[in-house]
């Protein structure tokens, strides 16, 4: 297995919960409440800005962005793994979905959802 494969993540972060005897607390359900919290805190750091002030964060407010973000990738893991979803094959899935969602030569510069073409 790969260093820095999701599995290999995945497995350092169950043993990270076991150690603390926290998968009692990692149900699929407070999972999915941790990520959208986690998901908030990230949009915490985008509030009130506009276009140009959320492409150019100041070094600091930018790590702590960065580290939200790694708090949902987390969360989204551990959800993963509990529920049993490899997320390498439904992200492929769901690309597939996309794609014929969204054909590029119908949407192209528009960001309507597809149920508004």
């Amino acid at each position: 297995m790969q260093e820095d494969s999701i599995a290999v993540i995945q497995a350092k972060l169950k043993a990270f919960a076991v150690e603390r005897d926290w998968e009692q607390f990692h149900s699929p359900k407070n999972l999915a409440m941790a990520l959208s919290i986690e998901a908030a805190e990230l949009m915490e750091h985008f509030m009130w800005l506009d276009l140009t002030q959320s492409e150019n964060l100041p070094e600091e407010k930018r790590r702590q962005a960065a580290h939200e973000l790694a708090d949902v990738f987390i969360y989204t893991l551990r959800l993963a793994e509990r529920m049993g979803v490899d997320l390498i094959q439904t992200t492929y899935e769901k690309m597939a979905i996309n794609a014929e969602k969204y054909p590029a030569d119908k949407v192209r510069g528009s960001a309507k959802k597809y149920t508004e073409y």
